[in-house]
């Protein structure tokens, strides 16, 4: 157990790999009640969420989610976040843990233009539950009259699991198929139970913090604070696909236009490793004697097995296939950049 955001959380049970495997192969249960979740209300709430948000809000539908980013005026990451059209006029955004009282004083003041909308946070609420793995969609039918089989990704539904009163969302952050569960805090031990017992069958397994680390890098997914934060840009990060670019305006708009017009200087790729060791984090990256870049995030993927990770690196290193070379404890060693994201489940 370590503290995390304000809350004692399990970084493993029985083991990462042990953990990790269980996803890729079953399915594994995470408790992420730390996460934060700030709702916008009002008549104008929707060009509130325009203006806080870079992805385009407007393509929503009341039942379906998307990934974007809530920036500076520099284009550049105060967190990322998903966005939840709870009605045409309410949203749900889900925030990190350890950044909920920074965010919500960031969007709480940039919405006021919007005119009528206000900003609430309801991190006390809400309880979130993530059930990921093949085997998921499975151990939680049963336990919920939500049709999850017709339930599309980055979808949701509310209704009931495990006789609580919840919001199911096709959503995760471990590159397997899965569900989110949002339950009143006072149940959420209720339906863990209830999860765990309904997939013991299949092997489902409690999963912590380092199991959710490694499985999100095989998938290529950010993680503030260590790939993404208010250094980077959201074109450096690679994510220009969540900015609603047709939009009249949001926080950073300007920035990022003249960034894409003018090109990156530096860009984030994944690489992995030809020599042996692992690149971890803050280790110099190099293309010759030159210093390039840093890593972000690396480790040993359990699944893979192979020593991957994330850098910034200037983008004539940038390209598929460059060989690049990783300062690991005082020796270079050879990687190569390589597409994202490393792991992709077949469908």
């Amino acid at each position: 157990m370590v503290p995390f955001g304000g809350w004692e959380m399990p970084v493993e049970y029985t083991g990462i790999t042990a953990e990790h495997m269980a996803v890729r192969e079953r399915a594994g249960l995470f408790d992420v009640s730390h996460m934060g979740q700030i709702e916008i209300a009002g008549d104008q709430a929707l060009e509130a969420v325009q203006r806080i948000s870079c992805n385009d809000a407007a393509k929503l539908k009341v039942g379906q989610a998307q990934y974007s980013g809530l920036l500076t005026s520099a284009g550049t990451f105060v967190d990322d976040l998903l966005v939840y059209r709870l009605a045409p006029n309410h949203f749900l955004l889900v925030v990190n843990a350890s950044h909920i009282d920074r965010d919500y004083a960031h969007i709480a003041e940039n919405i006021r233009p919007a005119g009528d909308a206000v900003a609430v946070d309801a991190s006390g609420r809400y309880a979130l539950l993530a059930l990921q793995g093949p085997a998921a969609l499975g151990i939680l039918q049963p336990l919920t009259a939500i049709d999850l089989a017709s339930m599309k990704y980055y979808w949701f539904a509310h209704g009931e699991v495990a006789h609580v009163r919840a919001t199911v969302s096709r959503t995760g952050y471990t590159g397997e198929d899965g569900f989110e569960i949002f339950v009143p805090p006072q149940s959420a031990d209720r339906v863990w139970l209830a999860l765990l017992d309904a997939g013991r069958s299949v092997g489902v397994v409690p999963c912590g913090l380092g199991a959710r680390d490694t499985l999100r890098l095989e998938a290529g997914m950010r993680l503030h604070g260590s790939d993404i934060d208010e250094t980077t840009t959201v074109l450096e990060a690679d994510l220009g696909w969540i900015v609603g670019w047709k939009k009249t305006d949001f926080l950073g708009a300007d920035a990022l236009r003249a960034q894409k017009a003018a090109g990156v200087s530096r860009r984030l790729v994944g690489f992995e490793t030809i020599d042996a060791g692992i690149a971890r984090s803050g280790y110099d990256v190099y293309s010759g004697d030159t210093k390039i870049g840093r890593v972000t995030s690396g480790t040993q993927t359990p699944y893979l097995k192979k020593a991957v990770g994330l850098a910034y690196v200037s983008v004539a290193a940038a390209a598929s296939g460059t060989e690049i070379h990783v300062d690991i404890r005082g020796r270079r060693e050879r990687a190569r950049v390589v597409p994202l994201p490393f792991y992709k489940r077949s469908m």
